[in-house]
């Protein structure tokens, strides 16, 4: 007997980042892609509020153009000694943020929230990410492209050439953008039968749930 057919929902991601786009087709969902493009300035230093709030601000900025969509925002930050590193303005800043994080632990905070007819679902992933001891050549090498940038602390745990991470204790996925399985369980809590990711990191994630 053929399963019956399920109401197709319409499932918006509120970013651009393409590293959001590859961990979201992990879970075998089809979505579109809009860009919530806020403004991200903030006073509060707390980790998780700023990175749950924020990724709430995406996702309603979205939801309010997109009716009946089901809409999933996220956004990450890096905390070093009660500081917060967001994206470095310039290479200048790019290269202070690399070399405070330079053989030192800090933490990475990513919040997701999922908004849908009005329900909002928001949690986060915490995970500890110590760097290695790279130089300052490998720095400046990084610079080069342009990748800092983007990206929270000025960093990509996943650049194959900088590779700049000794050690990551927690979600992998969360680190470069999107906790896979803190996202399925908001999810599922919203009503969608979504399968467990595809990428075989998260079968020994410690967030697996």
């Amino acid at each position: 007997m053929n399963a019956p057919d399920r109401p197709t929902r319409t499932i918006v991601l509120a970013s651009g980042s393409p590293r959001r786009r590859e961990l979201l087709a992990a879970l075998g969902v089809a979505f579109e892609v809009d860009p919530a493009d806020v403004d991200e300035t903030t006073a509060e230093q707390d980790p998780v509020r700023v990175a749950e709030d924020l990724a709430l601000l995406k996702a309603r900025t979205v939801a309010s153009r997109r009716p009946g969509a089901l809409v999933i925002g996220s956004d990450t930050v890096v905390a070093l000694d009660g500081r917060l590193l967001g994206k470095p303005a310039d290479a200048d800043e790019a290269r202070t943020m690399l070399r405070s994080l330079r053989g030192r632990a800090h933490e990475v905070v990513t919040g997701v929230a999922v908004i849908l007819e009005g329900a909002e679902r928001v949690a986060h992933s915490a995970t500890a990410v110590t760097m290695r001891d790279y130089a300052d050549a490998e720095i400046e090498a990084f610079i080069a492209t342009g990748s800092p940038l983007d990206k929270a602390g000025g960093y990509a745990s996943q650049d194959p050439v900088f590779a700049p991470t000794a050690s990551i204790e927690g979600c992998t996925c969360g680190v470069v953008g999107l906790p896979l399985w803190t996202l399925r369980a908001l999810l599922r809590d919203a009503g969608l039968d979504v399968a467990e990711p595809s990428l075989a990191r998260c079968a020994g994630c410690l967030e697996r749930r």
